[in-house]
């Protein structure tokens, strides 16, 4: 079919007098073209007047569609099973016409941003090599609106408190703090609402007021607002993570703030300018860090167990024997594990990043070989039989020896004995079994029992019959 500019050239050519072999042998085109345009006298492309082959099966089309859920494959194959003569190019071009499970594009808009203006954060699972395995990690990205300033990290799992690290992190290495962090209704963040109705949580808030920022959300299914952090999570896992291999956290994100260095200084395109170049302009824009910044951490109350351990995500984290049974305060921080009995004492761990059921333990918290660890103190049962009879000091010291029972399953019967039975019965008892080396509480019971017989009940026979 001609276009409307070869339809404006036929008629100039034969108002100018050109003959119509003559403007058909210039155009290129047929005689027979070059008449009919002459003839219709007009620019005007002519619309084509043609019944669509799948306009006959328009309503089963639209039923179809509907029984189908959207799949134009199986309404393809549901006409040709009705008897149908249609391709299936034929029915995706009448339903793109006709506006049968398309939509109309949008055009796409553009955000502007002036510098210090807002930072967006988000995070990605990627999956990389770690310690020689793979396994899936949470990708935190942060990314300065104007600048195109990129910093990202590596965690195990994205909690808040995770997210508290990251953004501390993320605002020193930027060396500043903008006017709003743009956000993507994450739980980490989120109370209740989102987009422009969003509340974050009262400690994530708190963070903002540190920092002097302000948390926001985007409407939910509208990711072309965080666009800007979006975009750099294909090349991180196209570029940062291809081919490389990593020891530990530490090296994974150590490695990740070099590869942030290098890029924010490297030409983009996108952007025509580099990263760094901007930044040297939005600097200047940013809210100062504070003069003091506290290191994030979380505290747990954990009890000592009876091996010397405190247990934090599976780990086991040593400390002094002499805190066994006590209850102590753990703070967790990014790198550490401290764990306070009071206030001068005071155990230092590095942290395990990840819930590995590892145990750590340091070298003076290591009982001497061959020596195993003393108890804190003596048995509270031990204190109490001392205190109501001193003269058991040697047998008990025996039994704590010699017992064949559980030291403090021994102790505790022994204290029923002294409780229960009188005293003048269980002390000779007690000492005829130390002289014999008997330390079987149960025949020791049984002693005192035969005493207790024959000096407590005695009986009265009274005067006897005559025979």
């Amino acid at each position: 079919m001609l276009s409307q500019a070869q339809r404006t050239t036929i008629l100039e050519l034969h108002t100018q007098g050109v003959a119509k072999r003559e403007i058909a042998r210039v155009m290129g085109i047929s005689r027979v073209a070059v008449r009919r345009v002459l003839r219709s006298n007009s620019t005007t492309v002519p619309e084509l007047q043609r019944l669509e082959k799948a306009e006959p099966y328009r309503q089963q089309i639209l039923e179809l569609f509907d029984t189908c859920k959207g799949n134009l494959v199986r309404v393809h194959e549901e006409l040709l099973v009705g008897g149908a003569q249609l391709s299936y190019a034929a029915l995706t071009a009448f339903c793109r016409r006709h506006g049968i499970g398309y939509q109309p594009p949008v055009a796409a808009g553009q955000y502007d941003f002036a510098p210090g203006a807002e930072l967006q954060h988000d995070t990605s699972p990627h999956e990389i090599e770690l310690s020689g395995r793979k396994r899936k990690v949470q990708t935190a990205s942060a990314v300065l609106c104007y600048s195109r300033m990129l910093f990202f990290q590596c965690y195990p799992t994205f909690q808040r408190f995770d997210c508290k690290v990251f953004l501390t992190d993320a605002l020193r290495y930027m060396g500043g703090a903008t006017k709003r962090v743009m956000i993507d209704n994450t739980h980490v963040v989120v109370l209740r609402g989102s987009g422009r109705e969003m509340a974050p949580v009262p400690e994530m808030a708190a963070l903002g007021e540190r920092f002097g920022f302000e948390f926001v959300a985007h409407a939910i299914g509208n990711a072309n607002r965080s666009g800007r952090v979006e975009r750099p999570f294909h090349f991180i896992e196209g570029n940062f993570l291809a081919g490389r291999t990593f020891s530990s956290w530490e090296d994974l994100n150590q490695r990740a703030r070099e590869w942030c260095d290098k890029v924010n200084s490297t030409y983009k395109k996108h952007i025509r300018a580099i990263p760094r170049e901007l930044f040297a302009v939005e600097r200047l824009h940013l809210k100062p860090l504070p003069s003091w910044i506290p290191e994030v951490y979380r505290l747990h109350q954990r009890m000592v167990d009876i091996e010397g351990y405190i247990a934090l995500h599976t780990n086991r984290y040593s400390v002094p024997v002499e805190w066994i049974g006590r209850r102590v305060e753990v703070r967790e921080t990014k790198d550490k594990i401290e764990i306070q009995l009071d206030a001068r004492r005071l155990v230092t761990h590095r942290r395990i990043a990840e819930a590995e059921h590892q145990r750590v333990m340091l070298a003076e918290h290591r009982p001497p070989r061959g020596q195993r660890a003393p108890r804190p103190d003596p048995h509270p049962e031990e204190n109490a039989i001392l205190t109501a009879a001193p003269e058991l000091a040697e047998y008990v010291a025996g039994l704590k020896q010699r017992s064949r029972k559980i030291i403090t399953l021994a102790l505790r019967q022994l204290l029923r004995f002294v409780r229960e039975y009188p005293r003048e019965p269980l002390l000779g008892a007690v000492q005829e079994a130390a002289r014999y080396g008997l330390y079987d509480l149960d025949r020791l019971e049984r002693m005192i029992l035969r005493r207790v017989t024959r000096e407590y009940f005695l009986l009265d026979k009274g005067p006897q019959e005559d025979e």
